[in-house]
């Protein structure tokens, strides 16, 4: 599966055009080609039709993966399904983040379809993530999730046609107060709240990556990440 197949460079489009064509391919650093029998799945939110009259995409590669193309609306067309898609995000991030399932309330809910989503799944799915973690396993913290710009565009009735088709995600800089940086804030303040419960243990049955239901690998690279010192924890 190759996301974003808009984003390839011209050079990385010339190798995949010969994977496609000749069946053949080389690794880096090696001298033989190597014969390989793959099916493309690809996924792009550009126009490659439009690219290609640019001169931003090969029309041979084009020609190639647009088999059978198979085009998904954008999620503000799909409004039906997102209660469907907060239950899954929802049940998903409690397992991650080792907390109690929630469930968004009909209000919560109303709001959620309300929102245009310029971000489509990836920013539906971060908004609930954020809104699991701040909630702390006792409930979807949607409001505090969306942050006040975009909850007050949740909170009125919004014309789709007339929403931009792709604008950046709000709070997706790196700026004090953008979802990345809240989600990462509220991800570091549960860790922390693990490990004082655990004295720092990390490993083990009583440890804090078992708690939160992830490797123990996994948990030192993410308090690497976030900057957070397990020695601090330890009695």
């Amino acid at each position: 599966f190759l996301d974003e197949i808009g984003e390839l460079p011209a050079a990385a489009q010339v190798r995949l055009l010969r994977v496609l064509q000749e069946g053949e391919l080389e690794r880096v650093g090696g001298q033989q080609s190597l014969r390989v029998d793959v099916r493309i799945v690809a996924a792009t939110h550009r126009n490659l039709a439009a690219m290609v009259e640019e001169g931003k995409f090969r029309a041979d590669l084009w020609y190639r993966i647009n088999v059978f193309p198979i085009l998904l609306p954008p999620l503000r067309e799909r409004a039906a399904d997102i209660p469907s898609l907060v239950r899954h995000f929802a049940a998903r991030a409690s397992r991650r983040f080792g907390l109690s399932e929630v469930e968004a309330t009909p209000a919560q809910l109303e709001r959620l379809v309300r929102y245009p989503w310029p971000g489509n799944i990836r920013e539906l799915s971060a908004v609930i993530d954020r809104a699991v973690i701040l909630g702390g396993g006792r409930e979807l913290d949607v409001d505090a999730a969306l942050g006040p710009e975009i909850r007050d565009r949740a909170e009125r009735p919004t014309d789709a046609s007339n929403e931009p088709r792709s604008p950046a995600l709000p709070g997706s800089t790196s700026e004090p107060g953008g979802l990345s940086d809240s989600l990462d804030e509220a991800t570091r303040r549960h860790i922390e709240r693990v490990l004082a419960a655990t004295h720092g243990r990390i490993e083990g049955a009583r440890g804090a990556a078992n708690r939160l239901g992830i490797n123990p690998h996994t948990l030192r690279a993410r308090m690497r990440k976030l900057g957070i010192a397990w020695e601090k924890f330890r009695v």
